[in-house]
């Protein structure tokens, strides 16, 4: 179950990677990796007007591949909830560090400020969405 929900959370994710993708096809870090998703848009020779209607509907899609996973989550033990929240973020300081490992030292510190900055990021929404709930449930 638990390795079933990894891959869920991952699959999710895919159709922002390809949508973030710059319309020249090249990504920040280069040409490495896979360019599957954003070459086959690309390919479709699309309008800005699709473009935006097919990055909507992808939106939605991510958006609900997160809440069936979430839904799923909460029926798991707290345990087994902890354990795979912990294995995710092992998983994604694993790979931080090994792609930290490829970058020259001046293109770390950025990409370090990159990470901060999107932690900082992630720590604002956080606190946003709880002072939207706390205020939902002061309205009931």
């Amino acid at each position: 179950m638990r390795k079933t929900l990894i891959a869920l959370l991952f699959a999710a994710t895919l159709p922002a990677v390809a949508l973030a993708m710059p319309e020249d096809g090249k990504r920040h870090g280069g040409e490495h990796g896979s360019q599957h998703g954003a070459q086959m848009f690309k390919e479709l020779d699309l309008s800005k007007e699709q473009r935006q209607s097919i990055g909507k509907l992808m939106r939605e899609q991510m958006d609900s591949h997160r809440d069936i996973t979430q839904r799923y989550m909460d029926k798991l033990p707290a345990a087994e909830q902890k354990a795979m929240q912990d294995e995710l973020k092992a998983a994604k300081t694993k790979n931080e560090q090994a792609i930290r490992a490829l970058l020259k030292p001046e293109q770390q510190k950025n990409y370090d400020a990159a990470l901060q900055k999107m932690a900082e990021r992630h720590a604002e929404m956080a606190e946003f969405q709880a002072w939207k709930a706390q205020r939902a449930e002061k309205a009931e």
